[in-house]
């Protein structure tokens, strides 16, 4: 990513501000709007409105029938626009597959991701499911990164999903270049140590596969490895996996003076029993790099993200805090 040219990122038109709701409301989402924006170019998409229901309209809702759910009218409950909804996110396949993530509505019964009421013929809530029109997409991109509004606003669930849309998006570049084993094997070595942050299995499984490159057909290899990727990024980093990658770190720089690596070591068991933020020790960590010089570390995203990347993850900092 250059910074300027924003990254793709798929919305719920309502969360933009847009009047596209059942009763001509949006839910417009600040944080979106006035933070995400900064890095993110939003593509916006209302199924409701594409498959024509228009505004104001009847509500809708997910109803239980055997073993389908369907999306049916609240007050008329033989208005079911459930094939409409199938059939939209196959018309927006091509555009989405550009996307390098998407927000979706959360509660709606066309958009939200997941924990989406179901009710039985008699309106009793028996089951929490996914909209139908994000069910579809996220069946046809299972890779794609996605998370609804709501919970973008906890910190762990909001770094992962913008992890995975960084991530992505160097990977769909990549792709965009020309997937070789070489390339899979610079891209993986660069990414070691985020992987491991996230999921330590994970990071084993992308390690084996990894080393099959030049033997196995690449772009079998490259679909698995992308798989097991968003699979691992997926899993929230915790003061221990992140204290664990610190030392691991920290193990590479071995000319370290004594007082140095007790000063880091101190400040990263303040951060593993939560008494001072990330940044901390791996601001240690970097400047004693720029003491002791690694060329392995150096070229680490987990420690050196992007130029670009770094402006915008201060941006968000910036005004998460302000």
């Amino acid at each position: 990513m250059t910074y300027g040219h924003k990254i793709p990122v798929g919305v719920s038109s309502c969360l933009m501000g847009e009047k596209v709701r059942y009763d001509h409301t949006h839910k417009l989402n600040r944080f979106i709007t006035q933070t995400l924006s900064e890095c993110f170019e939003f593509h916006t998409f209302c199924p409701e409105m594409a498959i024509g229901l228009g505004v104001p309209r009847a509500p809708i809702k997910l109803v239980e029938q055997g073993d389908r759910i369907l999306v049916r009218g609240i007050d008329n409950p033989s208005n079911d626009v459930t094939d409409l909804l199938v059939a939209y996110a196959d018309r927006v396949v091509e555009e989405v597959a550009s996307l390098r993530g998407y927000i979706f509505k959360s509660k709606s019964p066309s958009c939200g991701m997941q924990n989406v009421k179901v009710h039985n013929a008699a309106n009793e809530e028996v089951a929490r499911g996914a909209g139908k029109f994000a069910e579809a997409l996220m069946k046809r991109f299972p890779q794609l990164p996605v998370e609804e509004e709501s919970r973008l606003e906890d910190e762990g669930l909001r770094e992962s999903f913008l992890t995975r849309v960084f991530v992505y998006d160097r990977w769909l570049n990549l792709q965009q270049k020309g997937m070789t084993p070489k390339a899979l094997v610079a891209f993986h070595t660069r990414h070691k140590f985020l992987i491991q942050a996230h999921h330590e299995v994970e990071y084993r499984t992308l390690g084996k596969l990894v080393a099959e490159a030049g033997s196995k057909d690449i772009q079998t290899l490259s679909g698995m490895y992308l798989s097991h990727l968003m699979n691992a990024l997926s899993n929230l980093a915790t003061r221990e996996s992140h204290t664990n990658v610190l030392m691991h770190l920290l193990g590479f720089i071995k000319t370290v003076a004594s007082r140095e690596k007790a000063q880091f070591l101190n400040v990263l068991e303040r951060y593993r029993v939560g008494q001072v933020p990330l940044n901390q020790p791996r601001q240690l960590l970097l400047e004693l790099l720029k003491r002791y010089p690694h060329p392995y570390l150096s070229e680490q995203y987990y420690l050196f993200p992007d130029a670009d990347e770094l402006k915008v993850r201060q941006i968000l900092e910036e005004k998460i805090t302000t």
